[in-house]
C-alpha cells in the first residue's frame, strides 16, 4: 500500500526536536571549537558514547523515583522476533555512560589515578514538554573528573565551565553552590527532613508525597506549586554536615575565591539526579530569564562503585548547548561566532569558469573559504550572489585577466580593488586576516 502525502502536507521534524541549519550551525561549531580548546588546555580526552544505553544503567544511576526515569524516558521497543533480554533507551544524560565507558574499557585500573573526559554537543533525549533552550533532543558538553576527591577538583570542574563560556564572550553568570555531603551528613539530615516531610504530608503534591517515603530528597527537587513554600522552609542540609564535609565545602568556596569566580550559597539546591553526593552547583545567567541555568553539575564519589567499578571519587558538570546559545545571541555575541574570511571567485564569461575553479580549489588547499558560481550565471548575479553570502572579499576574472594572470581583487567592506596576480592571491588574503 503505497503511503503518498496529500497535496499541500508536509513532513515537519518530530516535537521538541530543531533542525540545524547552516546559518545557526557556524554558531554551534564556534561553542564546539571553545570546549574543545578548553579541554585542551585543562588536558581532558574526549569521550563519546552510543545514543542509547540499557534501561537498568540508567535506573541504577539516575534513580527510579527521578522524573528522569519514571516519566521523561524514551524507551526503545525491540522487533518481535528479537532474542536480547536487555531493555534499552535513548540517553537522557551523560554522566552514566561516560562512567560505564571508563569503567568497561578499563580506565580506572591503575593506569592512572586521575581520569580527565569531556564530551561535546553530545545529544541526549528526555520526553518532555519542551520549553526554552530545553528540547526533547537537546545537547550536552561538559567534563567527568574521576579519581581526586579533593575539593580542587570540584574547582577545577566549575572553572572549565566558567573558562568555556569566557572564551565565547560571556561575563554575566554566577554560582549557585551547595552541598549534600557524605553518607552520614545526608542520614543526620533526612533524620529530621522526613519528619517535616510528613507533618506537611497533606499539602503535598501526589509524587512528593510518595517520594517522602521512598526518596525524600526528590521532594526537595519538585517543581510543583503547592510544593515550593515546604521546601522553602525544609531544613537545610549545610546546617547537618560531619567536619569533613564542612572543610571541603569550605575548601572549595574558598578556591573559587581565589581564582575569582563569584558564587552564593543556595541550601534549597539538590540537582534532579540520584547519583550526586558532596559538591552541587549550578552556573546560572540572568539574561536567560526564569530559566537561569547554563549548567550544573557535582561530585558523585559513589557511582564508579555502584556500576561495577572500583572505589573511585568523582564530580563533573553537564552544560545545554541550546541554552548557551539563547545567550549568546540574547547578548548578541558575535567575536566568537564570527565567519572566517571568504572570497567569492567570479567569472566574466563561460572561456575563464575552468580558471576560477582552478583558483578556488587553491584557495581551498591553503585552508581558504571560497566560492565560486556554478550555475553560469551573469557576472551581475554571481555579485548579487556574493553579497548574499556576506563575503567580505571577490576576486573577479575576465579573458584580460585571465591573459595577464591576475585578477580584479575587491575588498567589500572598504571597496577598496586592484590587480593581484594568482600567484599573490593567498598572501593577499592572508594579509587582510
Amino acid at each position: 500500500m503505497e503511503n503518498k502525502l496529500s497535496k499541500g502536507e508536509l513532513i515537519q521534524a518530530p516535537r521538541g526536536t530543531k533542525d540545524i541549519l547552516p546559518e545557526e550551525a557556524v554558531k554551534w561549531r564556534a561553542i564546539e571549537q571553545a570546549v574543545h580548546e578548553v579541554g585542551r588546555l585543562f588536558g581532558y580526552g574526549e569521550i563519546r558514547t552510543p545514543a542509547f544505553e540499557q534501561l537498568r544503567l540508567f535506573k541504577r544511576a539516575v534513580g527510579e523515583e527521578t522524573d528522569i526515569v519514571s516519566k521523561e524516558m524514551f524507551l526503545l521497543q525491540p522487533k518481535a522476533e528479537s532474542k536480547e533480554d536487555d531493555e534499552y533507551a535513548l540517553r537522557p544524560e551523560l554522566t552514566a555512560p561516560v562512567v560505564r565507558a571508563a569503567i568497561e574499557h578499563g580506565m580506572l585500573t591503575g593506569q592512572s589515578d586521575c581520569v580527565r573526559l569531556y564530551y561535546c554537543s553530545a545529544p541526549n533525549f528526555r520526553y518532555e514538554k519542551p520549553q526554552l533552550g530545553r528540547l526533547r533532543q537537546h545537547h550536552q558538553f561538559g567534563t567527568e573528573l574521576l579519581g581526586p576527591a579533593s575539593p580542587l577538583a570540584d574547582a577545577e570542574t566549575i572553572s572549565f565551565a566558567i573558562s568555556v563560556f569566557r572564551k565565547l564572550g560571556l561575563a554575566n553568570f554566577r554560582v549557585r553552590l551547595n552541598s549534600l555531603g557524605s553518607k552520614e551528613s545526608r542520614e543526620a539530615w533526612k533524620n529530621v527532613l522526613v519528619p517535616y516531610l510528613r507533618d506537611n504530608i497533606s499539602k503535598l503534591s501526589k509524587d512528593s508525597q510518595r517520594r517522602t517515603e521512598t526518596n525524600p530528597l526528590r521532594v526537595l527537587d519538585s517543581k510543583a506549586p503547592e510544593d515550593q513554600e515546604i521546601i522553602r522552609n525544609a531544613p537545610k542540609i549545610l546546617e547537618y554536615l560531619n567536619e569533613n564535609d564542612r572543610k571541603h565545602f569550605g575548601d572549595l568556596k574558598l578556591a573559587l575565591s581565589e581564582i575569582d569566580i563569584e558564587y552564593h550559597e543556595d541550601p534549597l539546591l539538590v540537582r534532579g539526579i540520584d547519583y550526586y553526593t558532596g559538591t552541587v552547583f549550578e552556573v546560572t545567567s540572568s539574561d536567560l530569564g526564569s530559566q537561569d541555568a547554563l549548567c550544573g553539575g557535582g561530585r558523585y564519589n559513589d557511582l564508579v562503585e555502584q556500576l561495577g567499578g572500583p572505589v573511585c571519587a568523582a564530580v563533573g558538570f553537564g552544560a545545554g548547548v541550546e541554552r548557551l546559545l539563547l545567550v549568546l545571541d540574547k547578548l548578541r555575541v558575535e567575536n566568537a561566532m564570527a565567519t572566517p574570511t571568504q572570497i567569492y571567485v567570479v567569472a566574466q564569461n563561460e572561456i575563464v569558469r575552468p580558471k576560477v575553479f582552478e583558483i578556488a580549489q587553491n584557495l581551498r588547499d591553503a585552508g581558504i573559504s571560497a566560492l565560486f558560481d556554478q550555475n553560469n550565471r551573469s557576472m551581475k548575479a554571481q555579485m548579487r550572489d556574493a553579497d548574499r553570502v556576506h563575503t567580505g572579499l571577490v576576486y573577479i576574472i575576465g579573458e584580460s585577466e585571465l591573459a595577464s594572470g591576475a585578477g580584479i581583487y575587491k575588498n567589500m567592506r572598504t571597496g577598496s580593488q586592484g590587480l593581484v596576480k594568482f600567484e599573490d592571491l593567498v598572501p593577499a588574503i592572508l594579509t587582510e586576516d
